[in-house]
């Protein structure tokens, strides 16, 4: 009989506030695409990071195809034939997209033949970047495509990938999960972590469910359903949305012919783009990462002021020029798609990255009263079901969608006027995904004016009252989520928002 590709025994990992890992025992047969399922915070990185050698285990035995190894290191793993593609990108900002692949493949080869092969596996997975792009030019979208060519590019015996599709167009996901089939069926072995449960019921033939630590189920998650799947995870089903029927009010955000330059070479222009969310309604924008996404909510949040002071208004007030502050004054906040390093500090506390946003603790005098913000950073935990260690556990010993909970529940918490938020359930389990859009929903129903963007069309169809798509920097005229269709939304990601719908179908055929 064949040997398992992998089989863990034992496997206990555990750090000063909790035990990620306790007594873990699995096993990936080759060829096997195998799915580590769990809510946000069940151990499932950490397990998936001693595998690749980024984290030692303090107790439990590891054998490969067989053979016990002990990986000490992320290139010992990929000596074995282990690639990793990782939920927080591990790329240096400051090199192109060919010279970081490069650190990771053989010395052998020169830089120009990496930019070749780079090239050619876009092309063959649909996956298409710029080899020579710098990093820091790349939106999180593409960023996640380098890592997963980087990933391929080594010919893996074991595939890791944490969350691969979590800023991918659906597009792009068909176009992946062909490419990871195609993998399994010449022998290569996937361990893949997702919260999607339907992309788990269509790509995986095992699943080992994770709660706590520990280990408390194992399926063939093509024989289960979404709610049973959820169950296994969670021990519940996701709370149904709630939409109550709200009138909208007044206009809380109108931007007017919104023309900016792109501030790099491979930035977007924005091109005459307008749009209106008024009290109480949700306006979603969809879009293929890289299509203006990033300037257009520089321009909302502040941090690009380099637009007409009269092009952006909120309650008809111009804010064009105004930065962030003066934003949050009146009443806006903002939550961007990149957790660490913008939407929170690494190594600061969860109560004093409350700070970066919010005043409510600091006195008229300029003294911040401690005890009241570590108590105001212990609701937004309580509330939104944060697993942390306490109100002064760094931003960057959460796991991602904790870390996401945190973020989102911190401008809900500040009762906002109007809320830009992007991409808010990445990486979060269903249930925290569930709570998360109930929130936008329950914000909405209050009066809040909600802006949502996101590559979540599923997402988009389930909390918006109204929709757009952006393309090349331009935005399509909006559509009542009612009246709107997946093929239509498609259509109009390609840039097809201008033409007829004979055109459209035309133009969709041709694709």
């Amino acid at each position: 009989m064949t040997a398992p590709r992998l089989q863990l025994t034992g496997i206990t990992k555990r750090y000063p506030a909790v035990v990620a890992n306790n007594g873990i025992s699995l096993t990936v047969q080759p060829g096997e695409t195998h799915a580590v399922l769990g809510e946000n915070g069940a151990g499932k990185s950490t397990l998936m990071k001693i595998i690749y050698g980024s984290v030692k285990p303090d107790a439990g035995s590891v054998l490969w195809n067989g053979e016990p190894v002990a990986v000490r290191n992320p290139q010992e793993a990929r000596a074995l034939g282990i690639s990793m593609v990782f939920q927080h990108f591990s790329l240096f900002d400051t090199l192109t997209v060919a010279q970081n692949v490069w650190l990771g493949l053989d010395r052998k080869l020169t830089l120009a033949e990496v930019t070749a092969r780079v090239s050619a596996k876009a092309a063959d997975y649909g996956l298409d970047i710029d080899p020579a792009r710098p990093v820091h030019t790349l939106s999180v979208g593409e960023m996640q495509r380098v890592e997963i060519i980087r990933a391929l590019l080594t010919s893996p015996q074991l595939l890791i990938l944490d969350e691969p599709t979590s800023v991918l167009t659906p597009q792009a996901v068909g176009k992946l999960f062909a490419v990871l089939k195609k993998l399994a069926a010449e022998g290569c072995s996937i361990l893949y972590i997702s919260h999607k449960l339907h992309e788990i019921r269509e790509l995986c033939n095992a699943c080992t469910v994770l709660r706590a630590g520990v280990v408390t189920g194992v399926c063939n998650p093509q024989q289960e359903t979404n709610a049973s799947l959820s169950r296994l995870m969670i021990g519940a089903e996701p709370p149904a949305l709630e939409h109550h029927k709200v009138t909208a009010g007044e206009t809380v955000l109108r931007v007017q012919r919104l023309q900016l330059r792109k501030d790099d070479p491979f930035g977007v222009d924005l091109q005459d783009v307008s749009l209106e969310v008024r009290a109480g309604e949700v306006v979603g924008i969809a879009g293929v990462s890289g299509n203006g996404q990033r300037e257009l909510l520089y321009a909302l949040s502040g941090e690009d002021t380099r637009s007409g002071p009269s092009m952006l208004q909120v309650f008809g007030k111009d804010v064009g020029r105004f930065g962030p502050a003066h934003r949050r004054h009146l009443g806006v906040h903002f939550v961007p798609e990149e957790r660490l390093g913008r939407g929170a500090v690494p190594t600061l506390g969860l109560a004093h990255n409350l700070m970066l946003t919010r005043t409510d603790s600091v006195g008229k005098s300029g003294w911040i009263d401690v005890k009241a913000l570590r108590q105001q950073a212990r609701g937004v935990i309580s509330r939104f079901h944060v697993k942390a260690g306490g109100p002064d556990a760094a931003a960057r010993s959460l796991s991602g969608g904790n870390l996401q909970k945190f973020i989102v529940g911190r401008e809900i918490d500040a009762k906002p006027k109007l809320l830009v938020i992007s991409q808010p359930t990445w990486g979060v389990d269903v249930g925290a995904a569930a709570q998360i859009r109930g929130e936008i929903l329950a914000l909405r129903d209050a009066g809040c004016a909600v802006l949502v963007v996101s590559e979540e069309l599923d997402e988009l169809f389930e909390i918006s009252d109204r929709l757009h798509v952006i393309a090349k920097g331009r935005l399509s005229p909006s559509v009542q989520r009612r009246d709107a269709t997946v093929a239509q939304i498609g259509a109009w990601m390609s840039g097809l928002f201008d033409l007829t719908p004979a055109d459209q179908e035309a133009g969709r055929a041709q694709a």
